[in-house]
Order: structure tokens, then sequence, then C-alpha cells
């Protein structure tokens, strides 16, 4: 019996050690490995958006809070601003729309007076070789110079941007994903380009 009980001490002891251990490594790693994948799977995306920078958008990102989802929560969302010499002179964040496959992440890159530096497709879920062609220069590269106005619409609905052959609902998916975005940045705007 005396056994047992050493035993079961022995076993809650070293279960709590290890339990507080990882608690411990997951808490002091938590912003090292954020970091990583920010670095990693974010900015090569970041670097396709933005231009003429000399800092590191992934090290002065921002992190806002943008309301609460229909649960309480807080919504927060990053921004990575792109500085020279110090001044913010744009940034990139992410949108996403639904596309035919599923969701479109696109990360638009845009300066302080709305207008897109540059867009590149992060995730998709779109048809190989029909809808999955919106992440091609050829159709990515038409977004760059546009804001808010008319221009910022597929050709069908009276604007510049010219839909991949037999993927409207792809190429209107990046075409909403972009404007989202745009619509955002009057509300953040103060907080990003003043940092």
């Amino acid at each position: 019996m005396r056994d047992i009980i050493r035993m079961i001490v022995v076993l809650t002891v070293i279960c709590g050690v290890s339990g507080f251990t990882l608690a411990f490594v997951k808490q002091v790693t938590e912003e090292p490995r954020e970091y990583a994948y920010l670095k990693f799977v974010k900015e090569p995306s970041i670097k396709a958006v933005l231009s003429g920078y000399d800092n590191d958008p992934i090290k002065d990102r921002i992190t806002l809070t943008l309301g609460k989802d229909e649960t309480g929560k807080p919504v927060e969302k990053q921004f990575f601003p792109a500085k020279q010499g110090g001044k913010v002179i744009g940034v990139a964040f992410d949108s996403s729309a639904p596309g035919y496959g599923g969701p479109i992440d696109v990360m638009i890159g845009v300066n302080e007076q709305g207008v897109v530096d540059g867009i590149s497709i992060m995730k998709h879920s779109e048809t190989p070789g029909l809808g999955a062609r919106t992440t091609e220069p050829s159709f990515t590269g038409q977004f760059k110079g546009l804001n808010l106005d008319g221009a910022l619409n597929l050709t069908g609905n009276g604007g510049k941007v010219q839909a991949v052959s037999g993927t409207s609902v792809s190429s209107g998916a990046v075409v909403r994903a972009v404007r989202q975005a745009l619509e955002l940045l009057p509300k953040i705007k103060q907080e990003v380009f003043s940092s």
C-alpha cells in the first residue's frame, strides 16, 4: 500500500512539473514563434505588395482591435507598415472574400491616399488551371494604381480589371477582397500612418 501511495505522489509531481514546464516554454516562445510564422508565411506576400521601404514590416507590425464578433470576442487584425527614413509610406494587410472553391485570402499593399501598390494571393482553393490563374501576375498586376473609384471593378461591371477567362467568380472575389481592404483603410489610417 505504501509503495502505491509513493508511486502516485511521484507521478503527480512529475505530471505537475511537466505541465508547468510546457506552459512556461509555450509562453516564453510564443512571440518568437509568431514572428517566425509571419516571416516565412506572410513576408513573401508583404514583399510582393510593398516597395521602397527600409524597415522590417513584420517587426514593426501593429495589431488593432476592429470591434467584436458575434460572440463578443474582440476582432484583431495585423497591419504591416512600410517605412522609409522612419516615415510610414504604405501598409500591407490581408483581406478575404469567398471564391468558387472557398475563401480567397489576399494581401494588399496600399499608400496613405488609398492607392493600391500591389496585391498577392496568399491562399485559395480555386480550381487548378481556372480560378487558380487569378494568382498570376497578369491578373494581380492590374490592381496597381487603382483606388476605390469605379475602376476597381471587373470590366463587366464598368471597371478596369479584366477577369481571367472563365473565372468570373474567382476574379470577382479578388476584387471584393481588395475593395473591402480599401474600405477599411479610413478607419485605421490615423493609427497606422502615425506609427
